[in-house]
C-alpha cells in the first residue's frame, strides 16, 4: 500500500489540537480530587485513542517513560492509523498531575509532532535549561554563564536594570544555591511549583507573563517538548543532559546519544518544522483551565505551526453526557 509522505502540518494541526484536548476534557473529572494517578491516566487513555484516529504513522519519541514502565504511550509504541506520513510525537497527557489533583495553577496536557526525525529522542534523565524568548541576538546568554551573569547579559540587552528582569525556577532543593546567586543580581524570582514546559513557554509571551527567562534543571523529555513550543513562538534555548549515575549515562547511550557534554540548541532539539498544541487544564498564565457549565465543559488550546510562526487560540464548548 503507498502512503502519503508528506508532513502536511495545515492539516494535521487541527486534529493535534483535537488530541490535546481530549486529554484536559478527561482529566476534568479529577482536578481538585487529590488522586494524581487517576487524573493521569483518563488523560493518556483520551490521547492515545484520539491519536489512533489520525491518519498518520507516528511514533511516540517522548512519552509516559519506557516500554516496561508505561502501558500506553510509552517511547517507542506506534499510533496512528497506519496511513499518512511517518511522524515523530512528544507529548506530556498532562503536564503537572499534582498541579491537577491540587487544583493549582497551570496544568497543561502537551503535544507536539513533526516529520520523522525531527525530534531528540531525549533519555528520561535532568537537563540543564536555559530559556529566553524572541528578538535577542544569538548567545546573548549562554549555559556557560553563572545565573547572575545571565542576568546581567539579559539586562543589559533589553537597555534595564538587573531589577527589571523577571526569571522563572522551579522550587526545588537543587536550585537553592542558583536563587541565592539570582538574589543579589536584584532581579524577581516567579518560583513554580511543577510544570516547566510552562515555565519556558512563558518565556516567549514576556509581555502577557512577565517573565524574562527561564533557568534550571528539570527532566530533559519536558526540554523537547518546550522546544517545539519554542521553535513555534520565537526564543532562544540551551540544554544539557546531567548524569547522576552510570546507569543513566547508559540510557542515553542507548538513545543514541554519543557526545554527553554536549549543549544542545533549540534547533538541535527539534530540528525540522513542527506543531505544536496546550490546552488548558488548571487556570494558568498561558491557559485557563477547563471550565464547568451546566451540561457544559469549555476547554480553551495554543496551536501553533512553527512553519508559519502562527498561534491560534481556540475555545472548545463540548456537552456533558
Amino acid at each position: 500500500m503507498t502512503h502519503p509522505a508528506d508532513f502536511n502540518d495545515r492539516m494535521l494541526s487541527l486534529g493535534l489540537a483535537r488530541v490535546s484536548e481530549a486529554a484536559a476534557l478527561a482529566s476534568a473529572d479529577f482536578i481538585g480530587r487529590g488522586d494524581e494517578k487517576a487524573a493521569d491516566q483518563a488523560a493518556v487513555n483520551a490521547m492515545r485513542d484520539q491519536l489512533n484516529k489520525l491518519e498518520i504513522r507516528g511514533t511516540v519519541v517522548i512519552g509516559e517513560g519506557e516500554r516496561d514502565e508505561a502501558p500506553m504511550l510509552y517511547i517507542g509504541e506506534q499510533v496512528g492509523d497506519g496511513t499518512g506520513p511517518e511522524v515523530d510525537i512528544a507529548l506530556d497527557p498532562l503536564e503537572g498531575t499534582t498541579l491537577t489533583a491540587k487544583d493549582m495553577p497551570n496544568a497543561l496536557t502537551v503535544i507536539a509532532m513533526g516529520p520523522r526525525g525531527s525530534m531528540l529522542h531525549a533519555p528520561d534523565v535532568y537537563m540543564d535549561k536555559l530559556a529566553i524568548g524572541p528578538g535577542y541576538r544569538p548567545g546573548v546568554v549562554t549555559l556557560d554563564m553563572t545565573p547572575s551573569e545571565r542576568v546581567s547579559a539579559l539586562a543589559a540587552a533589553q537597555g534595564c536594570s538587573t531589577r527589571d528582569i523577571t526569571v522563572c525556577v522551579l522550587e526545588r532543593p537543587r536550585h537553592e544555591t542558583m536563587i541565592e546567586e539570582l538574589r543579589t543580581t536584584g532581579c524577581a524570582i516567579r518560583l513554580i511549583t511543577d510544570g516547566d514546559v510552562a515555565g519556558v513557554i512563558h518565556c516567549a509571551e514576556t509581555a502577557v507573563t512577565g517573565i524574562d527567562m527561564y533557568m534550571g534543571s528539570g527532566g530533559a523529555p519536558e526540554g523537547v517538548l518546550a522546544a517545539a513550543a519554542l521553535k513555534c513562538m520565537g526564543g532562544q534555548m540551551f540544554g544539557r543532559l546531567l548524569f547522576r549515575n552510570d546507569d543513566e549515562k547508559s540510557r542515553a547511550k542507548k538513545a543514541g546519544i554519543t557526545n554527553l557534554d554536549r549543549v544542545y540548541t533549540r534547533d538541535d532539539m527539534v530540528t525540522k518544522d513542527v506543531i505544536f498544541a496546550a490546552t488548558g487544564v488548571t487556570d494558568g498564565s498561558i491557559l485557563p483551565g477547563i471550565k464547568r457549565e451546566v451540561g457544559y465543559l469549555t476547554a480553551e488550546t495554543i496551536l501553533m505551526r512553527s512553519k508559519t510562526g502562527s498561534v491560534r487560540r481556540m475555545t472548545y464548548r463540548n456537552p456533558t453526557k
